[in-house]
């Protein structure tokens, strides 16, 4: 009988793949296939409705005796996984320590960078996240830099399709909050911008920004030095001094850049503030009344300051990193270090 013959061979194959199985996924894989509401001894039984009157007793019997013969193998082919498992766990000795797991920590850079936004929050400015991806707009019209600018040149910035281009600052935020907000307003902003520059010690085409502003009645400068001198303590210690010198940025006016007294060797010079006393760490203004005028500011009510950082500085200040490649270089025996 034909159907009989299927059976047969049926059994030979739950036979030798239950003797082939390694392990106890593989043997419920078979239960389900041969012995599950789909599966085939199952389906076998459900077309006993097709059988001649006179075969079905014989056919009946040799499903139900194939049924409890896979079953049974099944079941003995699973008792010696769980003998072998058994057998593995008392052989252990369990009071010998584990393997110990590295679990990681920050990113030097992305420390660096929260350690700053978590000064500028608790003096109550607000962190935001703008696009990477902008327009000529919000990069350089909105902050004041005209389109014969040197900085608006092909190598200077990464352009996009579309007009669009990888911001070149994180002043951009700037523009983008105003149009949003109305003052008072405090933001402290991060993130990458991006530079065709050439790569060496001190260079990089992509680096972290910090762009902060404050805009309200009243803000003079006095403000931003406070606000900066604060910033300048909490961060570096209390026994940094900070100078002002006067400087250019199309966006504030008037401009300073910003250093603070070599927190290694206290400002009596070394190799790390080039024998110098001071490092530079930022640049500073009031906010151009351009600016204001751009996003509909009130200038004879409104004024505000703004400042700007680079992380990848800070963070090489702060660890005596001489070399920005190695910020990215991913080799993890300098990244142990921090």
């Amino acid at each position: 009988m034909k159907l009989l013959e299927k059976l047969g061979g049926m059994e030979k194959a739950a036979i030798k793949e239950a003797v082939e199985a390694s392990s106890l996924d593989d043997l419920e894989k078979l239960r389900v296939q041969y012995l599950g509401r789909k599966g085939v001894v199952t389906t076998a039984i459900k077309g006993m409705k097709n059988v001649a009157k006179k075969d079905k007793p014989k056919v009946g019997k040799y499903i139900n005796e194939l049924k409890t013969k896979i079953d049974s193998l099944l079941k003995e082919k699973e008792d010696v996984f769980r003998e072998q498992e058994q057998s593995m766990f008392e052989n252990n000795d369990m009071t010998l320590p584990g393997i110990n797991i590295d679990i990681g920590h920050r990113h030097p850079l992305m420390q660096t960078m929260q350690d700053i936004i978590d000064i500028f929050v608790r003096m109550g400015f607000k962190s935001v996240v703008t696009p990477e991806v902008e327009t000529e707009f919000y990069n350089f019209e909105g902050l004041n830099i005209p389109k014969n600018h040197p900085s608006r040149e092909t190598f200077h910035t990464f352009y996009v399709d579309g007009g669009r281009l990888l911001r070149s600052q994180t002043s951009t935020a700037q523009i983008r909050m105003m149009e949003k907000e109305k003052p008072p307003i405090q933001v402290v902003h991060a993130g990458k911008v991006y530079r065709p520059d050439a790569v060496d010690a001190s260079h990089s085409f992509m680096f972290y920004q910090i762009e902060g502003f404050m805009v309200d009645e009243g803000i003079v400068f006095s403000d931003l030095k406070g606000v900066l001198e604060h910033f300048a303590k909490e961060y570096f210690g209390e026994s940094v001094k900070m100078r002002f010198r006067p400087h250019y940025f199309p966006f504030t006016e008037p401009s300073a850049e910003a250093d603070i007294s070599c927190f290694i060797c206290g400002g009596k010079g070394c190799r790390v503030c080039s024998y110098k006393g001071w490092l530079e760490v930022l640049g500073a203004g009031m906010i151009n009344p351009r600016v204001f005028e751009c996003v509909k500011y009130d200038t004879s009510k409104y004024t505000g300051f703004a400042f700007g950082m680079g992380v990848d500085r800070i963070c090489m200040l702060k660890h005596g990193i001489d070399d920005i490649r190695l910020l990215y270089e991913n080799d993890v025996r300098f990244l142990k270090q921090f």
